[in-house]
């Protein structure tokens, strides 16, 4: 295997020199199996996504177990789709990369031994990719000018946090949630009024165009930092409904929605314009799942305005799990760091910076 890895070693020093390379990329972190085909880390040939999401809504959220054995089921068929829409074939491609983690340990290894077993097979170098930071790299596809450094904000089901983007491929964390993630606080409240699973666009529907001027929390714990809590929204939200319904009265679901979105939104993009302030860049953008939500956008973009701040964000079929954005930011990985070995396994927690 040493002989393998040096070998692969060597073709990433010339595909370094090439002027077109393609990435063929697998995400499976969570309940999305997905596969791509990138070019140069901008231009995407191919993104097909089989979501699972009509299979876990039954039972309020993702199950790990399923999960896994529904990746195992799409993964061959939507490399073929993925490879037929590109009109490539695997002789085309120069690279295979896979999130490592984070996600689901068991739906991480059967993309990753898939992408093993692809690199081996073919003799093409194996790219590891960090899923949150991939989450950043979708802007790199939508805004082909788009160049470090800025600011970006990652909202997703697992992650949330503040980030200066000073290369490609390198990071600066400059806040995050102590507790709950932001899209995790969406379902919680979303299942504890009965909407269900997935929670950040059945309350974002449902908030638009309401006041939302029920104060759950008026104190934030993190005021004087860049980090957030949504434990104690969360906890907020949860209480104010066993009150109404332990005096029998009914809840306005549209205003509780409204409010509850309102300040987990907020609380955010009053750091995240902060953090551009300090920082003394001109662009922020999104990532990450909760990118999608309407309210995040509009709230944003009109902050930044008031700063003189340009906010960008990916297309909403970039925003949820995808294998373009993990082809994107394997390709800037290429160009710097050697490439994984066949060693490489899944890792569930893997950190941002």
């Amino acid at each position: 295997m040493e002989n393998f890895f040096e070998e692969m070693k060597q073709k990433v020093q010339e595909l370094r020199t090439k002027k077109s390379v393609k990435i063929l990329a697998i995400e499976s972190s969570c309940d999305e199996t997905s596969v791509a085909i990138v070019e140069n880390g901008r231009k995407v040939l191919s993104n097909v996504i089989s979501s699972q999401i009509d299979i876990h809504t039954r039972y309020g959220g993702v199950v790990p177990e399923i999960a896994s054995r529904n990746h195992i089921l799409a993964i061959n068929p939507i490399l073929e789709q993925a490879l037929k829409e590109a009109d490539l074939t695997l002789d085309d491609i120069d690279a295979i990369a896979v999130t490592q983690g984070a996600g689901l340990v068991g739906a991480l290894l059967v993309g990753v031994t898939s992408a093993k077993a692809l690199s081996y097979a073919l003799k093409k170098p194996l790219i590891a990719v960090n899923h949150i930071k991939g989450h950043i790299s979708a802007n790199f596809i939508a805004h082909k000018d788009l160049k470090p450094p800025f600011v970006c904000l990652i909202t997703s089901g697992g992650h949330t946090a503040i980030v200066k983007v000073c290369d490609y491929n390198r990071f600066t964390l400059i806040g995050s949630t102590q507790d709950d993630a932001i899209g995790e606080a969406f379902d919680k409240v979303a299942r504890i009024i009965g909407l269900g699973y997935p929670g950040g666009p059945k309350i974002d529907k449902m908030a638009q165009g309401e006041k939302g001027d029920i104060v759950f929390v008026k104190h934030d714990a993190f005021e004087n930092s860049f980090d957030v809590s949504y434990s104690g929204l969360k906890t907020a939200v949860i209480n104010y409904v066993h009150q109404k319904e332990q005096k029998g009265e009914k809840l306005d679901i549209k205003n509780i929605c409204a409010s509850f979105e309102h300040q987990a939104v907020d609380m955010l993009t009053q750091k995240a314009i902060k953090a551009c302030v300090q920082e003394e860049l001109q662009t922020i953008v999104l990532a990450g799942g909760v990118a999608a939500n309407s309210y995040l956008r509009n709230s944003l973009t009109e902050l930044g305005k008031r700063h003189n701040i340009e906010v960008k964000f990916p297309p909403l079929n970039l925003c949820g799990d995808n294998a373009a954005m993990i082809g994107s930011l394997a390709y800037f990985n290429l160009l710097t760091d050697d490439p994984a070995d066949l060693s490489l396994t899944a890792k569930p927690n893997i950190p941002l910076e």
